[in-house]
């Protein structure tokens, strides 16, 4: 799975990407939001406000409850807008 952090989340985790074999028991996005805030302090610091950060998996928008594999894309970003 790869693994993309935007803006803040890339500032706090220290990483703008990453590569990641998918952890048994890890179903959902927030599965996976779960396994990484358990990886330390910047991850942690990163998804401290769950409302605060979208995801997108394959480049497509996702909720939390929406299910990843070993083969997606998901990407993690602020809240945009337009202007």
């Amino acid at each position: 799975m790869k693994l993309l952090y935007f803006a803040w989340l890339r500032e706090r985790i220290g990483l703008s990407e990453e590569e990641l074999s998918l952890p048994d028991g890890v179903i959902t996005v927030q599965d996976l939001i779960t396994h990484l805030t358990a990886r330390g302090d910047g991850y942690a610091s990163a998804f401290c406000e769950p409302a605060a950060v979208k995801v997108a998996i394959n480049q497509d928008f996702a909720k939390v409850t929406d299910p990843v594999t070993d083969s997606d894309e998901v990407a993690f970003f602020p809240p945009v807008t337009g202007g």
